[in-house]
């Protein structure tokens, strides 16, 4: 319950949220250049984008704790986000019809 009131509060310092941006964002790096499955690449994506999200509303709190621009702009984000997903998963099913995989080095075999 202690750590709900210092978050409520707002006694939680802003280096602590970087920090958990950072990680986010440098694992969706990872993921994105390390996997090889479509779907595990769109969600390093999806996992960076959570990241700036983080951190457009952390900078909105403490910089201008009476506006709302940063949280109406994360809203945004978020919106096109899933957009952006409902997008690519629709391509990944229609690769998936016509190859029988999501590996990214088998999209060569379209050119054919």
């Amino acid at each position: 319950m202690d750590l709900l009131n210092n978050i409520l509060s707002g006694s939680i310092p802003m280096e602590a949220y970087l920090g958990v941006s950072l990680i986010m964002f440098f694992a969706g790096v990872y993921g994105f250049l390390s996997r090889r499955s479509m779907l595990m690449i769109l969600i390093s994506i999806e996992l960076m984008l959570n990241a700036a999200d983080i951190n457009f509303v952390v900078f909105n709190r403490y910089l201008f704790p009476g506006h709302l621009e940063g949280f109406y702009f994360a809203l945004f984000t978020i919106a096109i986000a899933a957009c952006e997903t409902a997008v690519a998963i629709a391509i990944i099913i229609n690769i998936y019809r016509n190859l029988t995989s999501v590996e990214v080095g088998n999209l060569d075999q379209m050119k054919e």
